[in-house]
């Protein structure tokens, strides 16, 4: 709850700083997230699976310029199958993308985003497995880095794509033998492609 708490104070202060000639739009996004597990060991049997986010967006733009910021904060479920057990990573993710829009007025256009996002797990932290002495544990926050592009339609509404990169380890796995005693050990890296839709009021 904390972390929502201050996810919610991190944008209302974004706002303070706004220039008052700034255009701002809020809006609500969500999407499908199709998530790439990747471990620095062949430690583990994996499977991809898919997920999605949703939740409030900020989008600031400066006038004269193409130019302006995206913010947002959005519940972020990533799924990926891990032996016989299904590994959730449920997050409270807030991505700051630089934007660089071109097109047709208001009528419809094109833009590029790229930029940081920051990860707060809310979810279980710690999976483990019934058929085998096997361990993984979850990082309470994450860094990642944000690649995207997108088209905008009457002002309002926007479709986009992006890939999301883990910029330092996801989790960590450890295998164990008969008597509890680490033989195998791996960080994991949670990258994920991502479509999107967003509705700005």
């Amino acid at each position: 709850m904390k972390k929502i708490i201050t996810t919610i104070l991190f944008m209302a202060s974004m706002m303070v700083v706004i220039p008052a000639n700034a255009g701002v739009n809020l809006g609500i996004k969500g999407g499908y997230n199709i998530t790439n597990f990747s471990f620095s060991e062949d430690v583990v049997s994996k499977e991809n699976k898919q997920g999605f986010f949703i939740g409030p967006s900020l989008k600031i733009g400066i006038p004269v310029l193409p130019v302006g910021l995206e913010i947002a904060a959005l519940y972020d479920q990533r799924d990926a199958k891990l032996y016989d057990e299904t590994i959730s990573q449920k997050s409270i993710n807030v991505p700051i993308n630089l934007r660089y829009e071109f097109g047709f007025g208001d009528l419809a256009g094109l833009y590029l985003a790229a930029g940081p996002q920051f990860g707060f797990n809310i979810g279980d932290k710690r999976f483990g497995y019934d058929d085998v002495p096997n361990d993984y544990k979850l990082k309470n926050t994450n860094l990642s880095l944000n690649l995207g592009a997108g088209i905008r339609l009457l002002s309002h509404l926007e479709l986009g794509f992006c890939y999301n990169i883990a910029l330092g380890k996801t989790g960590e796995f450890e295998a164990y033998d008969l008597i509890g005693v680490a033989y195998n050990t791996g960080n994991g890296k949670s990258n994920a492609w991502q479509i999107s839709a967003a509705y700005y009021f």
